[in-house]
């Protein structure tokens, strides 16, 4: 796919606000009639620029949760090392991220779990599972303060359509 365009921008925008608006909402939101925003829409979809459409739940709702934030270390930095924590980590849904940072620390992970116990067992878990984690930290959340979805880059002003591209 070619470089986004203004209108494809605020196709992504419009759906980051609201992923359940009909395809004649979307358009109208971005000031298309509907048959060229779903051809957009698709091209977007096929291209990958989206990935999926979620809802937003709140586990609290649910029950009791805990959410962790985790520094891990690793004992050894050889591309074997980084690519077996990676591939463990993938086996553990309690951590909904996982990220890998330059800097003193080499995984920032966020673990959701019933509470500080499913927490250690979870940590024991990938200890025991020998994926080379040399010390770790873990940070309790204590309150979301701001969750939403990253901006776009090029990010469009209020209006909904830009000029520059």
């Amino acid at each position: 796919m070619s470089k986004l365009d203004r209108f494809d921008l605020a196709i992504l925008k419009a759906l980051q606000a609201n992923g359940r608006m009909t395809k004649v909402a979307l358009a109208e939101a971005v000031n298309l009639s509907p048959s060229p925003c779903v051809e957009r829409l698709k091209r977007l979809e096929k291209a990958g620029y989206i990935t999926g459409y979620r809802a937003m739940v709140d586990l609290r709702k649910l029950g009791p949760v805990t959410e962790v934030h985790v520094e891990v270390t690793l004992a050894n930095h050889q591309a074997a090392d980084f690519r077996r924590f990676e591939a463990a980590v993938l086996d553990f849904p309690e951590i909904v991220e996982c990220a890998a940072t330059g800097g003193g620390i080499d995984y920032v992970m966020k673990a959701v779990v019933a509470d500080v116990d499913a927490y250690q067992r979870l940590m024991d878990r990938l200890l025991d599972a020998s994926v080379g984690i040399e010390r770790y930290f873990g940070y309790i959340v204590t309150k979301t303060v701001k969750n939403t979805a990253p901006p776009l880059p090029f990010a469009l002003p209020s209006g909904g359509t830009s000029e520059n591209h």
